[in-house]
């Protein structure tokens, strides 16, 4: 090393040059004294010795403060920005229950080319009703009424709730009812949340007509409004009309975009996406312009903004014979396991020998399944019945495409009502074609049983008057006991009864047409138990092939939170 010697060799480094003697800026304070022949760093005479050392100790004093300033500061935790504090459980208030019941089934008016819908009127004999009914809660019953979609032409199903029942009296389930109300467009049903619970209501509307191409009948349930949804079962063949409805009941615009599922794979249709549906208003998309020719199509519905109630009017026409209409309604999300009840089979050999024939290969029973992922699904199919588990012909295992909406016929088990469930390690949904009458050339009708949810507490069931009305319930791994009360149009929920029904089978129940000499027009129905248990109602007429299937509505939910996490 070699040794470097400067001018200020003695200030200690950061201290102030002004002030310390024996450097370059004292030295003109100090001219008439004579210089140290050493240089600069000799400090002449005592005083100036001790006042450089007293500058040094100083500063190193200052350094050493400044290193401990910097060793406290690396000491102390820097504040977090990502401090949290543990999720607190926080109530989200009540809204009303909202259901929009699909308007009368109408035929379209000139070509199918375009996606806009235009009707014609129905047949004279036409008629559209809706049945709905919501049950009290704590003994108050909540205010309910059924309105146009504009909110005109309003019926109030029950009044605003006075006071509260005294506490600690008995408390009366009650009914409010509306029993065939005809409608002629598409109406919506509401109901006020009481002591902020969602109030537990739901409604059908059921179609029928007698003449015209639109012959035979059509229910469905008054559907819950929603930014995600899948329906399966739709056609667009020579003969098969399918009107896509898109109702938007809230206040809010809503956008919506069109996921197809043919054949053949996902369908790129123009136009398929950015749908405006104003608040108010339902806008029809006639699926054929999106996607001809396709035998079976499956729609994902999403929309942006305001939820929106969605519904497929489906029709056939085979030459000159009517063969059907029906609402295909929205099923569960996809899932690995899907669950159809109450899909109603006819004779085997009468299925075989009308299918065999030329426009009738979709007369007969069939499950419909879309995959939307990536994968291939590889389905199990299990139909039970009365007397347990029956077995497809085919086996029962197939394999439907990913991104593609597969068929799987459902004929050849003897006849009656099953439960039929599809299971896979790759999510899907469904939906099972139910079908009546085995005469070519004669009317027939056609129903489609969307996927299920599974059975809870205080399901409210309307079932529209006339005709034969069947409960259908099944259950798939183990026994299950089921409790049905019917709702009478007096506004009474009468007695309940129960129903024990054994694992792998599937009963029916016939509703009778009137309780203590009132009409029947609904049932709260509940599961109790572990097991998976599953409901629907089966609608037909006496002499007629008329068949629709209506799917139970999930239980009202009560008081719902949300885990909300606060940070800085």
């Amino acid at each position: 090393m070699h040794e470097h010697t400067t001018p200020d060799a003695g200030v200690p480094a950061g201290a102030d040059q002004q002030d310390v003697p024996g450097t370059l800026a004292s030295a003109g304070k100090n001219h008439g004294r004579k210089a140290s022949p050493r240089g600069a760093s000799r400090v002449p005479g005592g005083k100036g010795r001790v006042a450089s050392v007293a500058g040094v100790a100083a500063g190193v004093l200052i350094i050493a403060g400044a290193g401990a300033v910097v060793a406290a500061g690396s000491l102390v935790p820097a504040p977090s920005s990502s401090r949290t504090v543990p999720a607190a459980e926080a109530a989200v208030p009540a809204g009303a229950s909202v259901g929009v019941c699909p308007g009368p089934a109408r035929l379209l008016e000139g070509t199918e080319a375009g996606t806009d819908a235009q009707f014609r009127p129905e047949s004279a004999s036409a008629a559209t009703k809706v049945t709905a009914a919501v049950l009290s809660a704590g003994g108050v019953l909540p205010g309910s009424r059924l309105a146009h979609l504009d909110g005109t032409a309003a019926v109030d199903i029950s009044k605003d709730p006075g006071p509260a029942p005294t506490p600690g009296a008995p408390q009366q389930l009650l009914a409010g009812v509306l029993a065939d109300r005809t409608v002629d467009q598409v109406s919506v049903l509401s109901a006020n949340p009481v002591a902020n619970q969602n109030a537990s209501a739901a409604g059908a509307m059921k179609y029928t007509a007698s003449d015209g191409d639109l012959r035979g009948s059509a229910a469905a349930t008054c559907g819950q409004p929603s930014n995600d949804q899948w329906l399966v079962g739709a056609a667009t063949t020579v003969g098969r009309t399918s009107v896509l409805a898109l109702t938007n009941a809230s206040s809010t615009p809503a956008t919506v975009s069109l996921e197809l599922f043919g054949a053949g794979g996902q369908i790129q249709a123009p136009g398929s996406r950015g749908l405006l549906v104003a608040p108010g208003t339902t806008r029809s998309v006639v699926l054929a312009g999106l996607a001809p020719n396709e035998s079976r199509l499956g729609v994902h519905v999403r929309s942006a903004g305001g939820p929106v109630a969605a519904s497929i009017q489906q029709s056939v026409l085979r030459g000159l014979t009517p063969g059907g209409v029906d609402f295909i309604t929205p099923g569960t999300a996809p899932a690995i396991r899907q669950v159809m009840t109450g899909v109603d089979i006819q004779d085997p050999a009468g299925v075989a020998a009308l299918t065999a024939q030329t426009a009738y290969k979709d007369a007969g029973p069939a499950l419909e399944l879309t995959v939307p992922g990536a994968s291939d699904a590889v389905v199990e199919v299990k139909l039970y019945g009365r007397d347990g588990q029956h077995a497809l012909p085919s086996g029962g295992v197939i394999t439907a495409k990913a991104g593609s909406t597969t068929e799987v016929s459902l004929s050849g088990v003897p006849a009656g009502q099953y439960t039929v469930s599809a299971s896979s390690d790759v999510s899907f949904v469904a939906a099972a074609r139910i079908s009546r009458g085995l005469q070519a050339g004669q009317p027939s009708d056609v129903a489609w049983a969307s996927s299920a949810v599974r059975l809870g507490s205080q399901h409210i069931v309307p079932v529209p008057k006339g005709g034969l009305r069947q409960l259908v319930f099944g259950a798939l791994d183990a026994r299950a006991t089921i409790t049905y009360a019917p709702i009478t149009a007096d506004g009474k929920v009468r007695a309940p009864a129960t129903a024990d029904i054994a694992g792998g089978t599937t009963a029916s129940i016939s509703i009778p047409d009137q309780a203590e000499g009132s009409d029947v027009v609904g049932c709260a129905v509940s599961a109790s138990g572990d097991a998976a248990a599953y409901g629907a109602v089966l609608v037909g007429q006496d002499g007629r092939n008329d068949v629709s299937s209506l799917a139970f509505l999930a239980a009202a939910a009560g008081q719902e939170t949300v885990p909300v996490k606060l940070g800085y």
